[in-house]
């Protein structure tokens, strides 16, 4: 029987719907190989294009073209997002560079494309200021890892999790994913980290930090043969831990903290402890490779974020030291009339 007995219209799936499929359930998971977040901020990106499509060019979704979208269509969305999202720049950017990427997939898949295709990938991001980071001083810091109750078996827990998330710098979701299996606490004691792109690094724990895991371990049953896939932190039902469980374990720990101290700043999230780690290594003289292997960054630019950083700190220290030994004043031109002999005075 026919579609058209039940009064169903069939429709065939567009050239659009065809290329989103394929890059986002084959391409990006099986030839890049990423994480099944990165796959999620793909997908977010176009969730929200195709809402602009609909509600704002009142364009229908399932009916979509790649023709339909052009540079002319992704340029208005980027706008629609500022102004009616009220996203900020960076995220604008982020959005863009993950349009981009696709485009990038289609010049390949389908060249005869390529001119449009082309214009899109022109767009260029907006220009930011120089990101800040943000990162906790070595007294707040401390403050920090004090709070938990360690006479209570879960403030035990907490113990271990903020230490470990500081001593390896690691991502939250990097965290997260531990198990069992990845920890090596015989000399030398290790962690084994999966990052973005499913690259592993092996971070090394300091002796403090190896002792309170070691003990969380034996409490909580863990290293036994047949718990070698099991989470490493765990919630009290033994379900491993997310992302947003550890953020609120963090930020219920830093309210404690700043109610003691005006050094703990209003928001610390789990990136402010891993920036705090990359502060603290480069204040303490050790090399930018080194930071860079242990974060887990591709590029060594990226880790030069904190030398920027650690230079700015140490300038306005400096001004705070000695505000008045260099004057700023200098002769106006205009009360020279021979502009030359001002400029060779200057």
């Amino acid at each position: 029987m026919s579609c058209r007995t039940w009064g169903v219209t069939s429709l065939k799936p567009t050239d659009f719907a065809r290329a989103l499929s394929t890059y986002l359930t084959r391409y990006l998971p099986g030839q890049r190989n990423l994480r099944p977040n990165t796959i999620q901020s793909y997908r977010d990106t176009f969730k929200l294009l195709l809402i602009y499509c609909q509600q704002v060019r009142g364009l229908a979704v399932e009916r979509l073209t790649l023709g339909d979208l052009n540079d002319d269509l992704i340029r208005g969305f980027l706008d629609w997002l500022e102004a009616a999202r009220h996203n900020s720049v960076s995220t604008r950017n982020q959005r863009l560079a993950s349009l981009h990427a696709f485009y990038r997939y289609l010049q390949i898949e389908d060249p005869v494309g390529l001119l449009p295709y082309q214009k899109v990938l022109a767009i260029p991001p907006k220009k930011t200021p120089p990101p800040v980071v943000q990162h906790l001083t070595p007294e707040a810091l401390q403050l920090v890892l004090a709070q938990p109750n360690r006479t209570r078996r879960m403030g035990r827990r907490d113990a271990t999790l903020l230490a470990t998330l500081y001593d390896t710098g690691a991502r939250v979701q990097e965290l997260v994913d531990l198990r069992v299996r990845d920890v090596r606490l015989d000399a030398p004691a290790i962690l084994s980290l999966t990052g973005k792109g499913a690259k592993t690094r092996h971070v090394p724990l300091m002796a403090p930090t190896v002792a309170l895991i070691r003990q969380y371990m034996t409490e909580w049953r863990l290293g036994p043969n047949g718990t070698q896939d099991s989470p490493l932190f765990m919630n009290s039902r033994r379900q491993p831990l997310t992302r947003a469980g550890v953020a609120f374990i963090l930020g219920k720990y830093a309210q404690q903290a700043r109610a003691q101290s005006a050094l703990v700043p209003d928001r610390v999230t789990p990136h402010v402890i891993r920036h705090s780690k990359a502060m603290h290594l480069l204040q303490a003289g050790v090399n930018l490779i080194y930071i860079r292997d242990l974060l887990g960054h591709v590029d060594l630019a990226t880790t030069e974020i904190y030398a920027r950083a650690d230079t700015e700190l140490k300038r306005q220290a400096l001004e705070k030291a000695y505000p008045n030994l260099i004057s700023s004043e200098l002769p106006e031109w205009t009360e020279d009339h021979d502009l030359l002999e001002w400029l060779t005075r200057l």
